[in-house]
């Protein structure tokens, strides 16, 4: 047994100024920001996880569901969040509080990690495989006149990654020119992803994506606003390009009624936002029942990196045996971030386009404190 004796939250934000300001269509942002949970055992032992959302909003969320894990066993972790949901079932499922229990399920798996001695995607089922392939996800729109889309893709083809992201979604025709112009960086080797956040209605992706269709586009994300279920069912029938969603989606339930309605070809659930671990694992699995492919959406800190990049090391592959024709991708943010780059005392090595799986204990990762100090807030 391993009691938990404290949960915090230290929230994080790395400001760069208006200036230097990048982003998606629906808007740029001056700053990255992040929320860690630390949970504290009797046994000695503290675990790392990370929540999605403003600082004060999942702060103020703990405060509502830290009592109901005080003085609980780690091992309890599947008997908590199901008696929060259903005790407080006004709140519903689609805010800071589920990123909140995610941050602590993560927490916990890394605290039991490292009370067994063992990394997490032993936990999780056994390695597949040592190292994680990822996509570069940056051609953002940005306020820097020097950091522009050829700017930013301009490397990207000699350094290994298997596929390459950028944001569109500020009307069909713009679509073009920033599908043209990366892949004219690119070249015709590198998988190209393009990403709308939801800016468009079911009319306007679909005129999106016959006009980009040509330039060999590896699938179309978040094309409507993430609950259009009816819309993405009709878009993914009429659609040209393989559609792709659901980092706005919380608990299994979301992605329950996606994957029913085949909604989309690629799901894309974030640990930070969907419940953490255990939801996923959830959701994978809904996954791989309806032969849908999963490619985890990761945009945040470095922790919640590395519990993502545990993952998909753990996840067999599906329906596949020795020949993977699209292997699971992981999303790496290469935007400013130094909640990611600097927060580690190590690093995770990104090789050629792949992410190295940690193997000490938990998730395998150690905080630099002088680096959380500096962004800390509050």
């Amino acid at each position: 047994m391993a009691i938990i004796t404290e949960i915090t939250a230290i929230h994080l934000e790395h400001r760069f100024g208006e200036t230097q300001a990048y982003g998606m269509a629906r808007g740029l942002t001056p700053a990255r920001n992040a929320t860690l949970i630390l949970l504290e055992t009797d046994a000695g032992v503290t675990g790392i996880g990370e929540a999605w959302g403003p600082g004060a909003m999942v702060a103020g969320s703990l405060e509502v569901v830290k009592p109901y894990f005080i003085g609980r066993d780690l091992y309890d972790r599947e008997q908590i969040p199901p008696y929060i949901y259903n005790q407080r079932y006004h709140l519903g499922i689609q805010n800071t509080v589920t990123s909140c229990l995610g941050g602590i399920n993560t927490a916990i798996y890394d605290a039991m990690g490292k009370l067994l001695g063992l990394p997490l995607y032993k936990l999780l089922g056994g390695l597949n495989t040592e190292r994680v392939p990822a996509y570069a996800s940056d051609g953002y729109f940005s306020n820097d006149p020097r950091n522009q889309l050829a700017e930013q893709l301009a490397g990207f083809r000699d350094q290994g990654f298997p596929g390459v992201k950028i944001k569109i979604g500020r009307g069909p025709a713009d679509d073009v020119t920033r599908v043209a112009c990366a892949r004219d960086v690119l070249g015709p080797d590198v998988a190209l992803m393009v990403d709308v956040n939801g800016n468009y209605t079911v009319d306007l992706a679909l005129d999106s994506m016959r006009r980009i269709a040509e330039f060999d586009i590896h699938f179309y994300e978040e094309p409507l606003p993430p609950t259009d279920f009816d819309g993405y069912r009709e878009l993914r029938r009429r659609a040209p390009i393989p559609v792709a969603t659901g980092e706005a989606l919380y608990t299994a339930h979301d992605f329950k009624r996606l994957i029913d309605g085949r909604g989309a070809d690629v799901i894309q659930p974030d640990l930070t936002i969907c419940g953490g671990i255990d939801p996923t694992r959830e959701i994978a699995i809904l996954a791989r029942l309806a032969n849908l492919r999963l490619s985890p959406h990761v945009w945040g800190a470095a922790v919640g990196l590395a519990a993502a990049i545990h993952f998909i090391a753990a996840q067999p592959p599906s329906p596949h045996t020795d020949n993977i024709p699209a292997p699971m991708l992981l999303e790496y943010d290469r935007g400013q971030c130094a909640l990611r780059d600097a927060l580690l005392a190590h690093p995770i090595p990104c090789i050629d386009g792949h992410l190295t799986v940690p193997t000490d204990p938990g998730l395998g990762i150690e905080l630099d404190w002088d680096v959380v100090e500096k962004y800390r807030v509050g």
